[in-house]
């Protein structure tokens, strides 16, 4: 059974740094694309950056430049480091994982981190 446990969230001044953590539990497929998604009030779930096993990386226009997905597979965790925090970064931030980076591929997901830019 693979859990997804993200940590880190929190609230922030705009123009802020945060650093979230996601820690993986079982086993899960060494395949699978593992990413950050948000969610804010009143919007659909978006991806934010996806790490693809074959190691291609996706940032999703907004973030370029501000945010940087990474993972330590000795601690099996999966960061997003967050820098330059604007209001519209503000939501719950969800590591999830799938056979493929596609959101609706999507079918592992953490409980969420709630980031507050303020």
């Amino acid at each position: 059974h693979v859990q997804l446990v993200e940590s880190g969230g929190g609230l922030v001044q705009p123009g802020g740094s945060l650093r979230l953590s996601c820690r993986v539990s079982g086993a899960l497929d060494p395949n699978y694309c593992m990413g950050w998604f948000r969610q804010a009030p009143g919007k659909e779930r978006e991806s934010v950056a996806r790490l693809a096993r074959g190691g291609t990386i996706f940032y999703v226009a907004s973030v370029k430049g501000r945010f940087t997905i990474s993972q330590d597979t000795s601690k099996n965790t999966l960061y997003l480091e967050m820098h330059s925090l604007n209001v519209s970064d503000t939501g719950v931030y969800y590591c999830g994982a799938g056979p493929y980076c596609s959101l609706s591929y999507i079918n592992v997901w953490g409980q969420g981190t709630q980031v507050t830019v303020s």
